[in-house]
């Protein structure tokens, strides 16, 4: 799952019209009219963005002019891929020549037999070595290459500087254990005025988004290794819960107010009014330029527990049908549009900072060596955010194992969105029978594939 809007979310456009998918998404016509090779794309952003629309066309402009002999026919919608037309257009065979796909995509998409296997071209994208491998793994089905992963996100805790000062607390000096997290929202509950020293969702499937996160960090896992089993009613698991009920009920530093979704959270964040919660660096610009937040009091730790944390983020897949031609100048357009350090649509820091747009936050980092010190000092150079606010998380994230979300993911929040919404509603709540219900539905959920 992933909060919305572009530069700073990265989430996602392009959905063809009724019309255009039957026309030109997933063509199998390879050619425009003047001989050139032709793709469609997607994830082109509204005309609303106004913006980030501007950008893309600049770039896909660009581009071409450096590339006469490819025509690139952008498709834009929001979200770039929306969950109500995704599965259809991808049993229809109407997905774009290049596509979106969240990471969690991957496999689905590879299974359906509707992903051009691309390890034979992956040597003609410049960038590919230079991207982490955790990422590019992603990709990759039984040593087979399926897509290029375009941007990576990790989970952390954003907390309020100011109120941790207020509260007597070392605003540098953040909480690294689920013990310190349960001991700093207490003292901030206490400042009183309707403060909340921590919060979390536990509904819209967005409960157990966060139930999945809070398990990694303990070291647990939402499903087996195969996939086959719930692994949730385990000791890891229950640690989750009863933080979550000790906080709500004994302490009462989760306020009184519940089944919260993002954006009743960010909310409280940017007026002032709540000390902690877990997401992801995006969530940060959404926090000062639509909740009221300011950059200086809002500060980004690695998941507490030490043990790990939820990464997710998107890339590129290719129609089956696409000719090897398109396969070679959508690589092309992957390398100049995103994955060039410094550069390209989510790249350019220049344009991004004349632009008032956020330059500086910990991530997206998806180069490794060479490629990501050139990046980050193209970042650091026009940075316009506070980085000494998030220089714990990246420091911090080095030691952390990196998971995805599991498979099924949604049909399992949706389970677990009923285990977290009744330990923060009923004070009585049964954890451990919570727990074992949920494992024999997440059990009925992989058994049905």
């Amino acid at each position: 799952m992933r909060s919305t809007g572009f530069r700073h979310a990265v989430a996602a456009i392009g959905v063809c019209s009724l019309f255009l998918a039957l026309t030109s998404c997933g063509s199998d016509d390879d050619t425009s009219a003047d001989g050139r090779t032709r793709i469609t794309v997607n994830c082109q952003p509204p005309r609303s963005a106004k913006a980030d629309r501007k950008f893309f066309d600049e770039d896909i402009a660009a581009f071409e002019k450096q590339n006469p002999d490819i025509d690139v026919v952008a498709h834009d919608a929001f979200p770039c891929q929306d969950p109500k037309t995704f599965d259809a257009k991808l049993a229809g065979g109407q997905m774009e020549d290049v596509f979106y796909t969240y990471f969690t995509d991957v496999g689905h998409v590879v299974d359906t037999g509707q992903a051009a296997d691309l390890t034979s071209y992956v040597k003609e994208l410049k960038s590919y070595d230079t991207l982490q491998k955790q990422l590019r793994d992603i990709y990759t089905v039984d040593g087979r290459i399926y897509g290029i992963p375009r941007t990576g996100y990790s989970m952390g805790l954003i907390y309020n500087k100011k109120l941790f000062q207020k509260a007597g607390l070392d605003p540098d000096r953040p909480p690294t254990t689920w013990a310190e997290v349960r001991a700093a929202a207490k003292r901030i509950s206490a400042l009183g005025n309707g403060t909340v020293g921590y919060a979390d969702y536990s509904a819209q499937n967005q409960g157990g988004w966060h139930f999945t996160a809070e398990l990694y960090s303990q070291g647990g896992d939402v499903v087996s290794a195969d996939g086959r089993k719930a692994t949730v009613d385990t000791p890891e698991g229950r640690a989750v819960l009863q933080n979550l009920h000790d906080m709500r009920w004994t302490d009462d530093s989760m306020g009184s107010k519940q089944l919260l979704v993002i954006n009743d959270v960010q909310q409280m964040m940017g007026s002032g009014r709540l000390g902690m919660y877990l997401a992801a660096p995006d969530n940060i610009p959404i926090l000062v330029k639509e909740k009221g937040g300011d950059f200086k009091d809002l500060a980004l730790a690695p998941m507490p527990g030490g043990k790990g944390t939820l990464v997710g983020g998107d890339g590129y897949m290719f129609h089956k049908k696409d000719t090897p031609a398109q396969i070679r100048a959508g690589l092309k357009w992957l390398d100049h549009m995103f994955l060039t350090p410094g550069k390209g649509f989510l790249g350019d820091y220049v344009r991004a900072k004349a632009n008032d747009a956020p330059v500086g936050l910990p991530e997206p980092r998806l180069f490794t060596g060479a490629a990501d010190a050139t990046d980050q000092r193209a970042k650091k150079a026009n940075a316009n955010v506070p980085v000494e606010n998030y220089q714990s998380f990246l420091d911090g994230n080095q030691a952390l194992r990196m998971k995805i979300e599991p498979p099924h993911a949604q049909q399992i929040y949706s389970v677990l969105d009923g285990v977290v919404s009744a330990v923060l509603t009923k004070k009585d709540a049964d954890i451990d029978r919570l727990l074992k219900d949920a494992s024999g539905k997440i059990d009925g959920i992989l058994a049905r594939g």
